[in-house]
């Protein structure tokens, strides 16, 4: 009977040693979890600082620190807590066991487990339905762990993984999430505050329960004998859950980066996004009755063409409506802030700062019918300088500019700045495009204009620290990108319109431009020094209409706090000034040269070499721009208005160049109407259908445009 029972038990054990070995998991080669799979990379500035925290992968991959860095109180009250006899077994405690058997029993239900630190070291490795079988599997693969690593490697695997409440592992997550403090600055209550919550982190969490843990707290410090009642009050707080404001710079990030690293080092500068956020909030804080909800900041060095910062009013924030959409990268309407882009063209193409373009009512045709043009003050120049057109974002002047430039070669110049977004057919945006009819995003208007900044060299923003190294394009020529730099930063050029020493003459020289897009739905701002480029832009997501809200206004009070802020991280020099310029006395009447005896205003003017302007010297015709018929448009259809006199109705024929020819010959219904020695022909009204063309003597050609046929009522 005995041998026969040894027998059953021999077999028995057999048996149970044959299952365990079966069911056991291996054991880890290594215990760094670099080669864990990443589900979501940790984001860090450009200092290294974290600008982004996840909870989503499965370790803990970004707050890892060695054991010698953990404070020994803390690894103290740990293996006290949880395994006094950590450096006395060999991964099972079969005192603490025995033990807790014992009082399992004696209380008629389960009060302790008695696991070892090795044991919950499995338990992470290895996750299992929590069985009595599981138990017994985690203390034999418990004893193989300590056979493959030391205690302290052990140990620190285990401060670093142990997981706790939201998703948090290890203690440096820990000690954020309930104090908001890193592990040195913590006091020994919450050293063992942090020890206890490990035993049951969401029945004794802090935040959502507070005074759970108490009781567990002061036996333990008992236990520890440094619990000196009432000295060390851990005071818990909940805290957020990134460092700064930065999700939407987050997501760009995870779009055009692989999930491959731990880390991703960024350009981002924490302390400058901070900034700029507080800036943008309050200026729209103070808007608020002016219906503004919504606004976004992009800040580059232009130098480098790193992203320095990237900030949505509101940041996804509920109660910002519309935040959640990264209005950084959502198109708008940019207003004028596209005149200094086909400024800079004109300038390309033959036209000098001097140059006299006629600021008068101008309307074209769209469709059947006609747009008249307004400045934004609704007043009229007449012959005004290209400087001040641009200064004082004059809209007709512009529209004028592109058709001599071409809306065609404008936008095809807007494609190679790395504005994509405009991807219509040119007649589709027509003259509008000079005044920002189309819809660009913050990101694309920034690094347009980086392009000026960095003397006409295009170099796509970057947002990552990378090896390999962003190639440059030239664009434009360092003497028409530092001449409307010099445009752009003088207060006198801007005068007409916005007054001299206001919001935008800032305190030192930085070049500066808004814009406003129809009906106020988008307000910008936009500007660069030495060394920084920055955009502004506020409006409402939702594309309601602002409360007369302009760049002006709104966004221009962001930028110069920006740019104060910009201005003491490194010492300010003056805007780039191309050394081949050369300055000359203009007379302001006329764009020319002063002649002697004539009447003239004189001014001092910048000048790309060759491109003086003397009398008798003809504007050069701008490349591809063949001659046509502009007014009237091919269809066009007028209207008499019975309430003037008929002979007193008069309509203007123009080309899309009026200056650079001899004469011009205009034939109406294939009869010579009249000669005019400009592109330009005051012609009274007659009803019918009629049919239009010029010949044009340019030098010793002569010319002639298509015919187009119109309609007048």
């Amino acid at each position: 009977m005995i041998k026969t029972l040894s027998f059953l038990l021999l077999v028995l054990f057999s048996l149970l040693f044959i299952k365990t070995r079966i069911d056991m998991q291996p054991i880890p080669e290594t215990l760094d979890l670099n080669d864990s799979t990443i589900q979501k990379p940790q984001l860090l500035d450009k200092n290294l600082h974290p600008i982004t925290i996840t909870y989503k992968n499965h370790w803990n991959l970004h707050d890892v620190v060695p054991l010698h860095t953990i404070p020994e109180f803390l690894q103290q009250a740990f293996i006290v807590s949880e395994d006094k006899r950590f450096y006395q077994h060999h991964g099972i405690d079969w005192i603490a066991r025995l033990h807790a058997v014992w009082q399992n029993i004696f209380s008629m239900t389960k009060i302790r487990g008695a696991s070892t630190i090795s044991e919950q070291t499995i338990k992470m490795l290895h996750p299992r339905p929590r069985t009595i079988w599981s138990r017994w599997l985690e203390g034999w693969e418990a004893v193989q762990l300590e056979k493959h690593f030391n205690k302290n490697d052990i140990l620190e695997f285990y401060l670093n993984q142990v997981p706790y409440s939201a998703q948090r592992r290890g203690v440096v997550q820990a000690a954020r999430y309930y104090f908001n403090r890193d592990l040195d600055t913590l006091n020994q209550q919450e050293m063992i505050m942090l020890a206890v919550l490990v035993r049951a982190p969401s029945r004794l969490d802090p935040i959502k329960h507070p005074g759970a843990a108490k009781p567990a707290v002061s036996r333990l410090a008992k236990n520890l004998e440094v619990y000196v009642r009432g000295k060390h009050r851990a005071k818990v707080q909940m805290v957020g859950t990134r460092p700064i404001k930065a999700s939407h710079f987050a997501n760009y990030i995870y779009r055009i980066v692989d999930h491959e690293s731990k880390k991703i080092h960024t350009t981002l500068d924490r302390d400058l996004q901070q900034k700029a956020q507080q800036f943008l909030e309050q200026r729209i804080k103070d808007l608020e009755t002016s219906n503004v909800k919504n606004g976004a900041v992009l800040i580059v060095d232009h130098q480098t063409g790193e992203i320095m910062s990237w900030v949505v009013a509101g940041d996804s924030d509920p109660d910002y409506p519309g935040s959640a959409i990264d209005a950084v990268t959502a198109p708008r309407q940019p207003g004028s802030t596209l005149k200094p882009l086909l400024y800079t063209l004109a300038l390309e193409n033959g036209f000098t700062a001097a140059t006299l373009i006629d600021d008068s009512p101008l309307s074209e045709s769209v469709g059947h019918g006609l747009h008249t043009y307004h400045n934004y003050s609704r007043t009229n120049y007449g012959p005004i300088s290209l400087r001040e057109a641009l200064g004082n974002s004059l809209n007709i002047p512009a529209v004028k500019v592109l058709q001599k430039i071409g809306t065609e070669n404008f936008l095809h110049t807007l494609h190679e700045l790395g504005i994509k977004s405009l991807q219509n057919h040119p007649d589709i945006y027509g003259d509008g495009l000079a005044l920002g009819n189309g819809e660009i995003t913050l990101y694309e208007l920034v690094q347009a204009y980086t392009t000026l900044a960095r003397h006409g060299q295009f170099k796509p923003l970057s947002a990552v620290h990378e090896e390999n190294y962003q190639e440059t394009k030239r664009i434009f020529t360092p003497e028409a990108t530092s001449l409307i730099a010099n445009i752009l930063s003088d207060p006198w050029a801007r005068r007409r319109e916005f007054g001299r020493g206001g919001l935008l003459d800032f305190p030192t020289q930085t070049a500066v431009k808004t814009g406003t897009s129809s009906n106020y739905h988008d307000a910008w701002a936009i500007g660069f020094n030495h060394r920084y480029t920055a955009g502004v832009w506020m409006g409402n997501m939702d594309r309601t209409s602002m409360k007369k809200i302009t760049g002006s206004k709104g966004p221009a009070h962001v930028l110069r706090s920006i740019f104060s802020e910009l201005n003491k991280r490194k010492e300010t020099k003056p805007l780039y000034l191309s050394p081949k310029l050369v300055q000359t006395e203009i007379c302001r009447e006329t764009g020319l040269v002063p002649i002697p005896q004539k009447t003239c205003s004189p001014y001092n003017e910048w000048f790309i070499p060759g491109t003086i302007p003397t009398l008798g010297k003809t504007a050069r015709r701008t490349r591809n721009q063949p001659l046509r018929i502009q007014q009237p448009s091919p269809n066009l259809q007028l209207a008499m208005d019975p309430r003037i006199p008929d002979d007193k109705e008069f309509y203007q024929f123009s080309l899309n160049q009026q200056q650079g020819y001899q004469h011009v010959q205009w034939i109406l219904d294939d009869q010579l109407l009249e000669e005019t020695s400009n592109g330009e022909y005051r012609w009274k009204l007659t009803r019918g259908k009629h049919k239009l063309k010029a010949v044009i003597k340019d030098g010793n050609h002569m010319i002639e445009t298509q015919s187009t046929r119109f309609l007048v009522k």
